[in-house]
């Protein structure tokens, strides 16, 4: 990877490092999660989809579908810790079953109109197939790509 986009996908995290993420306020999450193999912690950055402050919960999507290392991560012990804005929570997490998946990643496509020229062709390439938003095509999507509702742990 070019040396110039490595630091510019690393620059969030590193904010993170520097108790700097609430910069980056609620478009953002840090989620510190254990290595199913090494046991070491490991912090990923991941894009927030949506809020759902009701339920008290905070939506990312596995952008790299469910063999992306963090999400096996916490599909295999709990994630440590999400940091997101000014806050911090020890978390519990679900994934989302696919009505509200759906209903998740159109809400996401609705509020961030001006991103679906660079949004759609991200998610074609991620997906490895050419997302148009249509419904059939979210429908692949989230049977794809896992949606997590991350939350505080009850005490």
């Amino acid at each position: 990877m070019n040396p110039v986009l490595r630091a510019v996908f690393r620059a969030p995290a590193k904010l993170y490092d520097r108790n700097l993420g609430w910069l980056l306020g609620k478009r953002f999450l840090c989620v510190t999660h254990v290595g199913r193999k090494s046991g070491r912690q490991y912090r990923t950055v991941l894009e927030v989809i949506g809020l759902r402050p009701a339920a008290d919960e905070v939506l990312v999507i596995a952008g790299l579908g469910a063999s992306s290392d963090w999400y096996r991560n916490i599909q295999a012990a709990p994630a440590a810790e999400v940091a997101i804005g000014r806050r911090t929570f020890v978390p519990e997490h679900r994934v989302l079953d696919q009505p509200e998946a759906l209903a998740a990643i159109t809400d996401y496509e609705r509020r961030n109109i001006l991103l679906r020229p660079v949004l759609r062709p991200v998610l074609t390439k991620l997906l490895g197939w050419r997302y148009d938003g249509s419904v059939e095509a979210r429908r692949r999507l989230v049977a794809q790509l896992p949606i997590i509702a991350f939350h505080p742990r009850a005490a």
